[in-house]
């Protein structure tokens, strides 16, 4: 009976060593993968897989500058975080969570959860028909990915250590306001602030969730500037942004920064860092040739008319034309940047040391910091 009981200690501290060095990281500075949640500013191709959607980028012209072709990203090439995960250093981009290959060791780099036209709140999405709500996304982390994940690094079930080598990236909220809150302003009774503080708290449960389950490391995507989208040309009326949209993603974007504050006491031993894309993308608009930009106010792709949104379109049209300098175009459709300003955005986030640019580091610096 003792010798069993030896064994079986011994057996465990070689489950938890083996999980020890697998969980090292392979890539730049021991950053072993990234785990993405949130909307199509983030979805690797996700949404390919989603029958009845309406939010999908898996024809041409996306994908026109991206190796292999359209992928399910809405951008003309590569977007943030796979620039993120070029600069990490890692093997490979992070598939898709919903790609039935993405399983086994494809999900030892981490895998991505996003989907476009989510939100925060599950309501969120629903002018798209089908999406993966951002509390689906961690519960499919949770359910199925972090178990296949502990089976391929030899780890032992709910030992969370190995996690704090990944870095967690959510980018969600703007779809919350341009096509929940303003969408459907006539039917609900919520002030902005009201909206945005309930926004917020959910966006804090959520990233709690992901606490429980290892996370230790956050990058949070600010919501960009919601009312200097192509997709909003009809209603500007000379005008280079609609400032009501606006003060509301700087509403949310001020939250989201306090809640980098707030972590200390309620996540203890986590690391977070806010990306304020919504001042890089402001700055390139205000002054475009700075960053060697030429067209900071039209889509780059030919898009669809929506009659949501005034005859302004947001997807680009299958097999649509496309502008001949698509890395002078801030935006590629009428709502998405194209891969040129991700790079800004990419690069910013890893080696800005502004505080009004990454708060209160930068990613790189996230990534060296020990727990």
């Amino acid at each position: 009976m003792a010798k069993r009981t030896v064994d079986g200690v011994i057996l465990l501290c070689l489950q938890l060593l083996a999980c020890f060095f697998q969980s090292k990281g392979e890539g730049r500075d021991n950053i072993r993968g990234m785990f993405i949640f949130g909307s199509s500013l983030v979805d690797n191709g996700n949404n390919n897989f989603l029958q009845d959607s309406l939010a999908k980028a898996d024809f041409l012209p996306y994908g026109i500058d991206f190796p292999g072709g359209p992928s399910g990203r809405f951008t003309n090439g590569k977007n943030v975080v796979d620039l993120l995960a070029e600069m990490f250093k890692l093997p490979r981009l992070i598939p898709p969570f919903s790609d039935p290959s993405t399983k086994g060791s494809r999900v030892i780099h981490g895998v991505n959860f996003a989907s476009g036209a989510s939100g925060i709140l599950d309501e969120t999405g629903f002018a798209a028909r089908q999406v993966i709500t951002l509390n689906q996304q961690i519960r499919n982390f949770e359910e199925i990915t972090l178990p296949e994940l502990e089976k391929q690094l030899g780890c032992k079930r709910g030992s969370s250590e190995f996690i704090k080598n990944y870095m967690f990236v959510v980018g969600t909220g703007g779809n919350d306001y341009s096509f929940n809150y303003f969408l459907r302003r006539g039917d609900n009774n919520l002030t902005l602030q009201d909206f945005t503080a309930n926004l917020t708290n959910s966006l804090s449960l959520q990233l709690k969730k992901l606490y429980t389950l290892g996370a230790r490391k956050f990058v949070l995507m600010s919501v960009n500037p919601l009312g200097c989208y192509p997709m909003l040309n009809a209603r500007r009326n000379g005008s280079r942004c609609i400032e009501a949209l606006n003060q509301a993603a700087t509403l949310f974007n001020d939250g989201l920064k306090s809640l980098i504050d707030v972590a200390k006491s309620d996540m203890p031993n986590s690391s977070l860092v806010f990306v304020n894309s919504y001042k890089i993308i402001s700055d390139i608009i205000e002054n475009p040739s700075s960053k060697g930009f030429k067209d900071a106010n039209n889509e780059c792709c030919e898009v669809v008319p929506s009659a949501q949104l005034g005859g302004s379109g947001t997807l680009c049209k299958q097999g649509g034309k496309t502008c001949s300098e698509r890395s002078a175009h801030v935006f590629f459709d009428g709502l998405h940047p194209t891969e040129a300003v991700n790079v800004e955005i990419a690069t910013k986030a890893f080696t800005s040391f502004l505080q009004t640019e990454v708060y209160p580091i930068n990613v790189y610096q996230l990534a060296k910091f020990k727990h």
